[in-house]
């Protein structure tokens, strides 16, 4: 039984802002931009009353990020900082040229740099909505064995 990555979802609390944050921060590319029908999203996902739902894909490479903005259900509840040793997804990581200055964008993105976490290889990163993210130096994939 085989199987393919597709995508990672995202819920954020304003697709556009979350959109420019990805692309010009860390340099994710648009690829679509979908209003599926209530209906089907609120059964997909799970949700009681209507969704409004409107999902952004960007992709960087293979990997494909799913935006999702909610309008009528609403993001349930408000970003908390996770911690690292919470079950379930914990961050993104992303290889950059310039780990400072793309943290430095981050900010000016609306997002926020962990300065306690900055070891000069690396780095943590939160997007506007809290997210997580680790950037790395660009050779770190190289770096690794095949």
């Amino acid at each position: 039984m085989g199987s393919v990555f597709n995508h990672i979802g995202h819920c954020v609390a304003d697709v556009d802002r979350s959109r420019r944050f990805y692309e010009e921060v860390l340099g994710f590319e648009f690829w679509r931009d979908l209003e599926p029908p209530d209906e089907m999203t609120t059964k997909l996902l799970d949700l009681d009353r209507s969704a409004g739902l409107r999902a952004v894909y960007l992709r960087q490479g293979e990997f494909v990020l799913e935006l999702l903005g909610f309008t009528g259900a609403g993001t349930v509840a408000p970003a908390r900082p996770r911690v690292m040793n919470e079950l379930g997804l914990t961050h993104l990581s992303v290889s950059v040229d310039d780990i400072d200055a793309t943290a430095a964008a981050a900010v000016a993105h609306g997002g926020a740099v962990l300065e306690q976490t900055h070891i000069g290889a690396a780095v943590m990163i939160r997007d506007p909505d809290g997210q997580l993210i680790e950037l790395l130096p660009m050779g770190y994939r190289a770096s690794l064995p095949d």
